[in-house]
């Protein structure tokens, strides 16, 4: 069983998806939300599976696929995480995690068009395994403690403007934060459903043409030290999403920089959490 979510945006409910069949589950829960995780909705739902399983409704092949969970009350984001691509960014390797935030709107669906933002030309594609949470964390003691705050993970692409994000001044949220500038999904796999977080191959492709390939092995830190790191700063909340940096091959580390155009097509693998797909688009009034 994983987590997804359906329908037109504004609209969306809470599924589920088994066996590659998406079942409706908006009769019984509200949304996938903080609400959801913070009330053991996790322990209610993995009743109301063993108890109905698919006897529950079907989702419509047609309908949407939109982010596996609602809008968080927080995407935190930690910037240079694999080695390599610092190297590739020309930035030095970070002894410390480097965080920032994105603005929580920019979550979209898994295949849902990307808007390259009106007069950008720097716009660039990040693949990044996505943490949910499924608890508060603040002040965690140890990394034991921030393991147990998982909820499940999915993929996330971190859309970036460069010139946004690099040459304009201030944070990075600037280069991070346009619509759409989250897409994720398809759905979200539980924790304990993944054997180890620690070793996921990824993978990214721009017009079919492989761009990045990396494994979370090489992580400087991986998701359990974020997790406990970030509560040493900020109180992160149940259904909060951490994205957690991205391997080398991105658009701006390539010799000419390659950023995207209307209509290409990029395309995200993550090991044991599927596949993803966007078309960026030119932005129109």
């Amino acid at each position: 069983m994983k987590l997804i979510r359906f329908g037109e945006r504004g609209k969306e409910k809470p599924g589920i998806l088994i066996n590659g069949e998406r079942y409706d589950c908006s009769a019984r829960f509200n949304d996938w939300d903080r609400a959801f995780f913070q009330h053991g909705g996790l322990n209610l739902l993995q009743k109301l599976v063993e108890e109905e399983g698919d006897k529950l409704p079907k989702v419509n092949p047609h309908e949407r696929w939109a982010s596996p969970v609602a809008r968080p009350g927080a995407i935190v984001c930690a910037g240079l995480n694999y080695a390599d691509h610092a190297k590739e960014a020309n930035m030095p390797v970070p002894s410390e995690p480097i965080i920032f935030t994105k603005a929580t709107n920019t979550l979209s669906g898994p295949y849902d068009p990307v808007v390259i933002p009106p007069g950008s030309t720097k716009t660039d594609y990040e693949i990044e395994l996505a943490i949910v949470l499924g608890k508060n964390a603040l002040y965690l003691k140890d990394e034991a403690a921030a393991y147990e705050c998982i909820a499940g993970y999915s993929i996330a692409n971190d859309v970036s403007e460069r010139e946004f994000q690099l040459e304009r001044g201030g944070q990075w949220v600037k280069g991070k934060s346009s619509p759409g500038f989250t897409p994720m999904g398809p759905f979200m796999a539980f924790r304990d459903d993944i054997a180890e977080s620690r070793n996921m191959d990824l993978q990214l492709t721009v017009n079919n043409s492989i761009r990045q390939i990396g494994n979370t092995q090489t992580m400087i830190f991986h998701p359990s030290s974020l997790i406990w790191y970030i509560s040493q700063y900020m109180q992160l909340e149940a259904g909060d999403v951490i994205l957690t940096g991205t391997p080398p091959g991105v658009g701006m580390g390539m010799n000419p920089p390659q950023y995207l155009e209307n209509g290409d097509k990029v395309e995200l693998t993550i090991e044991g959490l599927g596949t993803q797909k966007q078309v960026f688009v030119d932005y129109t009034s």
